[in-house]
């Protein structure tokens, strides 16, 4: 049984990791909580044992852990990583900070989790991207993709407590804290920071990410990324292109045998609603797109603090676990 580390315990993602990984099969040994200092000395209960928090400081790296899933942000994953890493520790980063290193697999466990081998370092990929590539890729093997478009619609926890403060505060006519503007009965075109071609770093994560994880690097990708006022559950709109002519019915038969993906058929959809505390990718209005050739509509949702982030990381502990036994 493994000995695992959670880095960013009291995060929402961290706690959230806690909750994936108590109702999974795994069985864990031992169970080491990291967070800051200010967190220290505080307890979280994992089937219903208290665990006490550890401050992060390479002194207190226990020395039987076997795999730390980090949640704490890049510049604590920069840090601390290789710290873990050099006392033969697997890392799973949650972080965008090692994703697009050449030598560190980006994994979505129901796409390429195969190509893993004994890397210390692995990475999550962004939340978004997530979703989006399941469905991507079964469309990439039955079609060939081509060109693919990105419209989201990204909940305010997937910006942290201080998104979710944002809203809550704002539905009390309070001023955005964490947002450059109201979030309330708005919607933001706006997630991370600007680049100088006029995108921002979340729209460039989800079209370098997507061209890594499908092994598409000349794929024509372009995004736009929004923050919407929901609580949780992320969207994502997707105009795509192929190579070859699309047959709806044979891509709907291949989406519903998928693993991690729900078929919404006919006239039903999926929302962020459907999606919340599910660890699916919940696809609908899926269309032909008459101004292109061979081009097509869909919609995907799911939660972001478990498909796009915890259940993710949890799901590739689980395939090293199976493998290694």
């Amino acid at each position: 049984m493994p000995s695992i580390a959670i880095v960013g315990a009291t995060g929402n993602v961290g706690r959230k990791i806690l909750e994936v990984l108590e109702s999974s099969a795994i069985h864990v040994e031992n169970l080491h909580l990291y967070a800051s200092q200010k967190s220290a000395g505080q307890t979280l209960l994992f089937k219903d044992t208290p665990y006490t928090i550890k401050a992060l400081k390479e002194e207190n790296i226990a020395p039987d852990i076997d795999y730390a899933l980090f949640s704490a942000g890049g510049h604590i994953s920069t840090t601390y990583a290789p710290l873990f890493t050099q006392q033969g520790i697997t890392v799973i980063d949650n972080s965008s900070a090692y994703r697009m290193q050449k030598n560190v697999p980006l994994i979505v466990p129901e796409i390429n989790a195969s190509s893993l081998r004994e890397e210390r370092l692995i990475a999550n990929p962004n939340c978004s991207t997530i979703q989006a590539v399941l469905p991507l890729k079964i469309i990439d093997t039955l079609f060939e993709l081509s060109r693919v478009s990105y419209t989201t619609y990204q909940a305010v926890s997937g910006s942290g407590q201080g998104g979710i403060d944002d809203l809550e505060n704002g539905m009390k006519g309070e001023a955005a804290k964490n947002y450059p503007k109201a979030i309330y009965n708005n919607v933001l075109p706006h997630i991370d920071t600007f680049q100088d071609d006029g995108y921002t770093f979340e729209e460039h994560k989800m079209i370098n990410e997507t061209k890594k994880i499908l092994n598409l690097n000349n794929l024509a990708l372009t995004a736009t990324c929004v923050r919407v006022p929901v609580f949780n559950g992320h969207g994502v709109a997707i105009q795509l292109e192929t190579k070859q002519p699309i047959h709806i019915e044979t891509l709907n038969k291949a989406l519903r045998e998928a693993p991690g993906i729900k078929l919404y058929e006919a006239d039903t959809y999926p929302t962020p609603q459907d999606a919340n505390g599910t660890d699916l990718v919940h696809v609908g209005r899926i269309r032909k797109d008459p101004s292109v050739q061979n081009g097509l509509h869909l919609w995907c949702v799911a939660d972001n603090l478990r498909k796009g982030a915890a259940s993710n990381a949890v799901q590739i502990l689980q395939y090293l676990l199976e493998e290694k036994s």
